[in-house]
C-alpha cells in the first residue's frame, strides 16, 4: 500500500530541510572567521573556499584585505584562502614591542598548525615575504612552497625613496602630501595610488620596521629550503628588482622569478591579472 500523500509531503520536506542544512554547513566551512591562539598572541583569520590551502601575509602596516582580489581569484580556481590579520589589525592582538620576524612567523605557524595541520603554500607581500621566509626557515614542516610578491634583500633603495617611505608612514602629514608619497614610493608611473590611500596601520608599521633591525638578514634571506616563486615589479623602487634577481641567482634550483611589467611596490592593485595568472600557472605545474 502506498503511503498517504501527507506522509509523502512530510518526507519530502524533511529531505529538503536536510539538504539545505548540508548545503549551508558546507558554505559555512567554505567561508568563515576563526581566532587562533599563538602563544601570547591571538590571530584573527578569514577562511575562504575549499581545496589546497594558501596562507597570505600582508605587507608593512597593512591588513589582509589587500589580498581580497587575489585570494578570491584563487578560491574560484579551487584553492582555499587563509588570511590571518597581523598583530594590531582587525582584532589580532599580541605584543608589538621588541618583536622580531620570528615572533610574527610564529603567529603564522600556529595558524597553519590549527587550520591546516600540515604544510601550506604561503604568499607574502613585501614585508610579509620577509615573515614568510622566516617561517620557512623556522618551521620547515609547515611550508610547502613560498610565493613572494616583491622579494626584499640586501640591496637598498635610494635615499630619496627612503624619505618618501617615511612620509607615507607619517600619520600627521596632510592627506594629499601622503598620497604624493604613496605614489612616489609604491606605485609605477601612471598607476593610481588612491586605491592605497586608506588601509594603513601606523603603530603596526612602526613595530614591524623596528623588527627589521632586530632580525639579521641571514636568518630569513634564503627562505629555508622550499621552492620559491618570486613575482617582482619591474618599477619597484622600494624593493629594487636586483634583490629578486640575486635570490634567484643564488638558488637557481628552487627559485623561479617572474618580472611583472608596469608594476611598482603596490603590485597587487597595479597588475592583478598578471599576478594571478603567474601564481596559478606555478601552482598547476
Amino acid at each position: 500500500m502506498n503511503p498517504p500523500i501527507s506522509v509523502k509531503v512530510a518526507t519530502f520536506l524533511a529531505i529538503a530541510v536536510a539538504a539545505c542544512f548540508v548545503q549551508n554547513h558546507a558554505a559555512g566551512q567554505a567561508r568563515g572567521e576563526r581566532v587562533v591562539k599563538a602563544g601570547v598572541a591571538s590571530v584573527r583569520v578569514s577562511i575562504r573556499g575549499q581545496g589546497d590551502p594558501i596562507v597570505f601575509i600582508a605587507s608593512r602596516g597593512r591588513g589582509a584585505e589587500d589580498f581580497d582580489d587575489l585570494s578570491n581569484r584563487l578560491v574560484r580556481a579551487g584553492y582555499q584562502a587563509i588570511l590571518p590579520q597581523p598583530r594590531g589589525i582587525a582584532g589580532s592582538t599580541g605584543p608589538l614591542d621588541a618583536i622580531t620576524y620570528h615572533d610574527l612567523a610564529a603567529d603564522i605557524a600556529a595558524t597553519i598548525r590549527e587550520l591546516v595541520g600540515g604544510p601550506a603554500t604561503v604568499v607574502g607581500h613585501a614585508f610579509g615575504g620577509r615573515v614568510a621566509r622566516t617561517l620557512a626557515a623556522d618551521h620547515p614542516g609547515l611550508v610547502k612552497r613560498l610565493i613572494l610578491l616583491a622579494a626584499a634583500g640586501p640591496i637598498p633603495r635610494s635615499p630619496e625613496i627612503s624619505d618618501a617611505s617615511d612620509r607615507v608612514f607619517n600619520e600627521v602629514l596632510p592627506r594629499e602630501d601622503r598620497l604624493a608619497a604613496i605614489q612616489r614610493a609604491f606605485f609605477a608611473k601612471g598607476n593610481n595610488a588612491r586605491v592605497w590611500q586608506e588601509g594603513w596601520y601606523f603603530r603596526v608599521a612602526q613595530a614591524q620596521r623596528a623588527a627589521d633591525v632586530r632580525t639579521p638578514l641571514n636568518e630569513w634571506w634564503a627562505g629555508g629550503s622550499v621552492p620559491i616563486l618570486i613575482l617582482q615589479g619591474t618599477e619597484d623602487v622600494m624593493v629594487v628588482p636586483d634583490n629578486a634577481r640575486r635570490l634567484a641567482a643564488e638558488f637557481p634550483d628552487r627559485v623561479k622569478l617572474i618580472e611583472i611589467a608596469h608594476a611598482g611596490h603596490a603590485m597587487l592593485p597595479e597588475q592583478p591579472d598578471q599576478i594571478a595568472e603567474g601564481i596559478l600557472a606555478y601552482l598547476a605545474r
